[in-house]
């Protein structure tokens, strides 16, 4: 009986909670199990009243508990975690975000400043693709959100960080899905379309400007670097502002590992300017990857491919500067609809011709593997 009362606690701690995307037997949220004849009472704490999908949780431990207990009836309620029980939880998140998972319980020690994630660390597996455009307009953050949706889809674990911090779109893009949830100094990204997400538009008014000055904007990207728990993410999807400002200073600082591809349009005047957003890139030391054409072409009802914006932009690009042509995506009105409603095409309509190119997009960023030079933290005078 004591056996059997132990191999429902271990199915019941395997159920992984989506948000943290970790087994609840790893995170506390398991107060309680009793089993009384063929009753199951469990008792679930979520680490704040507003945790994201803590229904599907609770239904999920019913299930398993069905599946592994033999119960006739399961009860699960609700309740929220105390405070300390959330410092037991960040403290854990704290060690995994470190790379010190086997730190016996003790809390991570804060260094001056934000520490460094292990997924940004020499050695790590992650790789940071960082979307970048010389100009707006050119559909970059669209890009990003669709590749970032895309190479979820493809099995990867994929975080999406909008650090266009003046311009921020990506929440309005993205669409759905809860708010960031804040438990004391740790901020724990939301969760949309299978693929983990931060940006400044989650605690500014959509309609509210960011003035800030560039310290402010170094502080903002080390934060949500590192204070905020990321996981470990196969592919970090960032979302670069245009141009290469602050932000694009302080992403070479705090992510040296760093990958680059570059969106342009098929007009050569969009590619001439997407060519120095690509020379900054190098010249911070920064592997440029590949480069994404999109709005390549138009396709009307007869079948007919219209070049709207002209053509060549994204090969010549390609060419000048070494790399390959990732991939070129074709103008849909659904592609900027979705964009617009919070439905993004990868989502909406799978089979489109724009998703088709995004999955294809994805393949060969995947295929590309990781770029083999490792540079040194850049430091700026």
């Amino acid at each position: 009986m004591a056996s059997h009362g132990k191999a429902l606690e271990e199915a019941l701690g395997a159920v992984v909670d989506p948000t943290l995307g970790l087994p609840l037997a790893e995170t506390g949220m398991l107060r309680a199990v009793h089993a009384r004849r063929r009753r199951i009472e469990i008792e679930l704490a979520l680490p704040s009243p507003a945790w994201p999908e803590g229904d599907r949780v609770a239904a999920d431990l019913g299930r398993a508990a069905r599946a592994g207990g033999g119960a006739g009836e399961v009860d699960v309620t609700t309740s929220v975690m105390g405070e300390p029980e959330v410092a037991t939880l960040r403290s854990a998140l704290r060690r995994r975000m470190a790379g010190d998972e086997a730190a016996h319980g003790h809390a991570h020690v804060h260094e001056p400043g934000p520490p460094v994630q292990a997924f940004l660390q020499p050695g790590s597996t992650t790789r940071v693709i960082g979307v970048s455009s010389g100009k707006g307009g050119v559909g970059k953050s669209s890009v990003a959100v669709n590749l970032a949706i895309s190479l979820s889809r493809a099995g990867n674990r994929v975080g999406l960080l909008d650090a266009d911090v003046y311009g921020f779109s990506v929440p309005t893009m993205l669409g759905g899905g809860a708010e960031p949830v804040v438990l004391g100094d740790l901020v724990i990204p939301t969760v949309v379309h299978g693929v983990r997400c931060l940006s400044m538009g989650y605690f500014v008014p959509e309609d509210q400007p960011v003035i800030w000055r560039g310290p402010m904007l170094h502080k903002a990207i080390e934060q949500f670097l590192g204070d905020c728990y990321w996981g470990e993410p196969d592919f970090l999807v960032v979302d670069t502002p245009p141009g290469t400002g602050d932000v694009t200073l302080s992403l070479a600082q705090v992510m040296p590992r760093a990958e680059v591809v570059v969106v342009t349009t098929p007009q050569p005047a969009a590619q001439r300017v997407a060519q120095r957003a690509a020379y900054a890139a190098r010249k911070l030391k920064l592997s440029v990857r590949g480069v994404i054409e999109n709005m390549s072409w138009f396709t009307g009802d007869d079948g007919t491919r219209y070049r709207l914006f002209g053509e060549g932009g994204g090969a010549q690009l390609a060419a000048d500067l070494g790399v390959p042509l990732l991939g070129q995506v074709p103008l849909l009105p659904a592609l900027r609809e979705g964009g617009d409603e919070g439905r993004p095409i990868t989502v909406t309509d799978p089979e489109s011709d724009a998703s088709s190119a995004f999955a294809a997009l994805a393949e060969r960023l995947v295929a590309l593997g990781p770029a083999r030079v490792y540079r040194r933290e850049l430091s700026l005078h």
